[in-house]
């Protein structure tokens, strides 16, 4: 049985991969356990045809780490002290 228990980094690392530090910060801030956080990476890598309808309360953890998840990698590209073109 999976534990239902705090994210911790590692776990986002385990299941979502190399993710910017900002991401990692802002996933763990969400406070969802490791079922919202593989929910939310399955919801992220689909498309319209292929992933479930998005019926997510707006408040649950999942649907905040899949907005994370989704967001635009422009933070990134300051982070790395390139900033916008």
């Amino acid at each position: 049985m999976v534990s239902q228990s705090q994210l911790t980094s590692s776990d986002i690392r385990r299941v979502c991969g190399n993710l910017p530090d900002w991401k990692i910060t802002e996933i763990l801030a969400c406070g969802g356990d490791i079922a919202a956080l593989e929910q939310a990476k399955v919801w992220s890598m689909g498309d319209d045809e292929t992933t479930p309808e998005r019926n997510l309360p707006p408040e649950s953890a999942a649907a905040k780490i899949l907005d994370v998840l989704l967001a635009e990698e422009e933070q990134d590209e300051w982070e790395a002290g390139r900033g916008p073109d």
